[in-house]
C-alpha cells in the first residue's frame, strides 16, 4: 500500500459495524478503512485524498455503519461487502 493521493478505500472488515448511536450526536466515519478505531476515524486517512464523512444521528439507536469502505450510502452498509 502507497501513501499516493489516489489511494483507494482499503477494506476494514467485510461486515458492517453495529453502534449504538444518541440522537443529536455527530460521528466522523472512516472513509479509508486505515483508523484503528473502526468504524470511526483517527486521521490516518492523512496523506490521502480520502476523508472521514460527517453523520449526525436523527435518534438513539442501532446503526449498521459501512466496514468494507465500498458502500454507496456512505457511511452506512448497503450490502456491498456480500459482493467482495
Amino acid at each position: 500500500m502507497t501513501d499516493t493521493p489516489s489511494d483507494a478505500p482499503v477494506i476494514a472488515q467485510k461486515a458492517p459495524y453495529g453502534v449504538e448511536v444518541a440522537a443529536g450526536r455527530t460521528y466522523f466515519w472512516c472513509a479509508c478503512g486505515r483508523s484503528a478505531k473502526q468504524p470511526f476515524c483517527d486521521g490516518s486517512h492523512k496523506g490521502s485524498d480520502l476523508a472521514p464523512v460527517k453523520w449526525t444521528a436523527a435518534e438513539d439507536g442501532e446503526v449498521w455503519f459501512c466496514g468494507c469502505k465500498h458502500t454507496g450510502a456512505a457511511p452506512l452498509c448497503d450490502g456491498t461487502h456480500e459482493t467482495l
